[in-house]
């Protein structure tokens, strides 16, 4: 291993040296649409769109927009991709042999993406040139001689009588792993094939003393909770006694932040934090520069991107995208600019609404950073909270009280007078107090003057209560998103929240 170690780390350094000039943003943009548009001109979705009609076009770019809607999942779904799962040459050429389950963070159910083998390919590559980009790190050889831990869903997926495979993105990657990745791989396929999450962290608690683990990928909320119980296991002090080479966290899902003070006392050592912008429908932006968390946009693996503005030039007030927002490419966004994202991709998605809100960092070369989704932005009566700003208060939060806040879920709910209040749920070993309420509502009104404006008027107050770490992933569990994939909504709807409330009450 290390003899191979050291090949890995000279070969990531020599393909950094030789690689090629890359085209300037919109060209590698304006490549990408093409290729898509060309591979798709004799589907049904193609057909129907008149992408052969779009190719020959002057400014394909402005084509491609004037023929094409933009979806959210429902109209695709409805219009397009239910065909799919019994058809092929719908949205893409083929039949896609996979559906991935998104996590089902903001509709009532879980989205099914279809997964094209064009799509597993374009993972894979966004996954090469992020490994290619730790030449910039320069991190040791035991990194390389090290093994992989990735905390995926269940690889053990469902067969649909329509002849495809399904379960969640990361678990359809992992059974897709070809045979030579079991040389590095942990789990391994047979543990990360345990469908019961508790039963699968048992088997990876059991066999942690037998691997060699330098670098781990995952939800950092689930992540956390496996090295917990790995060093509650083994009654270690801290996760570097048994994996002394670990180095490497490449964090995904939601945002880091909130877990890193936990992070750090379970570490004896620093660990490098990567993010990674990997969704079911695509790995879209990574980290690829020390000492900063941005992520370099994917745009030349089989991806085109457009970008709607968070404000009132795209979207409503509550976060839906207007009837016809303004739409803006690659060439036209600007730097410290929030975007709705919208994509196009090799998996049969035409101009889709993910969902997320972006933040543009940089322009040379092109790095966002998630600052949300379009339906965690509460603003039910004006008060304009974005996640990343209640991510902020909550750490603010946290400090004060010299503790730690990982979880949290907000609704807007109507009191007893049917004045509008903020009910917050905190995962916190704290107790509820008007004292805590008080500060949290300062804190969010010092970082934003729309929600101060709101608690003048019709934002009436805030409730806070804390549960403990064991309420919520018992609540994870009675509502089956317990899992190594699941992300939990931070803003709920009124009648979510008070389903938590009640079965927070329970004795």
């Amino acid at each position: 291993m290390a003899i191979l170690g050291k090949l890995v780390k000279v070969g990531i350094d020599l393909s950094a040296k030789i690689q090629f000039s890359e085209d300037s943003p919109f060209i590698a943009q304006e490549k990408q649409l093409r290729e898509l548009l060309t591979k798709a001109k004799d589907t049904s979705f193609g057909k129907y769109h008149g992408f052969e009609e779009i190719l020959q076009s002057e400014d394909i770019v402005a084509a491609y927009r004037k023929e094409v809607p933009i979806f959210n999942y429902d109209d695709m779904h409805a219009q397009w991709w239910c065909k799919q799962e019994r058809f092929e040459d719908i949205t893409w050429p083929g039949k896609p042999n996979f559906f991935a389950r998104s996590s089902g963070t903001t509709g009532k159910s879980s989205k099914r993406i279809p997964i094209t083998n064009e799509f597993i390919g374009s993972m894979r590559s966004v996954g090469t040139s992020m490994i290619n980009s730790l030449h910039e790190f320069d991190f040791s050889e035991t990194l390389f001689e090290s093994e992989v831990l990735m905390l995926s869903s269940s690889a053990n997926l469902d067969h649909n009588e329509n002849g495809f495979e399904e379960g969640e993105i990361s678990g359809i990657n992992v059974s897709n792993f070809p045979n030579w990745y079991d040389v590095f791989y942990r789990p391994g396929k047979e543990i990360a094939a345990i469908d019961d999450w508790d039963e699968r962290i048992n088997a990876i608690a059991d066999a942690a003393p037998d691997w060699n683990i330098g670098a781990i990928a995952g939800i950092p909320s689930w992540v956390l909770l496996m090295l917990q119980r790995i060093i509650e296991r083994h009654q270690l002090n801290d996760i570097h006694e048994i994996w002394p080479n670990f180095q490497v966290f490449a964090s995904g899902g939601v945002a880091f932040e909130t877990y890193r003070e936990d992070f750090e006392k379970i570490c004896k050592t620093p660990v490098t934090i990567l993010d990674t912008y990997l969704a079911s429908e695509g790995f879209i932006a990574y980290s690829f520069k020390p000492g900063s968390m941005n992520m370099k946009l994917a745009l030349s693996h089989g991806y085109f991107f457009e970008f709607i503005p968070f404000d009132e030039r795209g979207v409503s007030e509550t976060g839906d995208l207007l009837e016809n927002p303004l739409v803006l490419g690659i060439d036209e966004v600007k730097v410290g600019e929030e975007y709705v994202l919208i994509l196009s991709s090799c998996a049969g998605a035409w101009r889709y609404a993910i969902g997320d809100v972006v933040r543009i960092e940089s322009l040379d070369p092109p790095q966002i950073k998630i600052t949300g989704r379009t339906k965690f932005f509460l603003n039910v009566v004006g008060s304009q909270l974005s996640e990343e700003k209640m991510d902020r208060a909550i750490l603010e939060l946290a400090e004060s009280n010299s503790t730690t806040i990982n979880e949290y879920m907000v609704a807007a709910i109507k009191s007893e007078t049917d004045d509008y209040i903020h009910q917050w749920i905190l995962v916190s070993e704290m107790d509820s107090t008007d004292t805590l309420a008080e500060k949290l509502d300062e804190l969010l009104q010092n970082a934003n003057k729309n929600y101060a404006v709101a608690r003048s008027k019709a934002l009436k107050g805030i409730s806070v209560k804390t549960i403990s770490k064991e309420q919520y992933t018992s609540f994870l569990a009675a509502t089956n998103k317990k899992g190594g994939q699941t992300k939990t909504p931070k803003v709920m709807t009124e009648e979510k929240m008070k389903s938590l409330l009640k079965f927070i009450s329970q004795p």
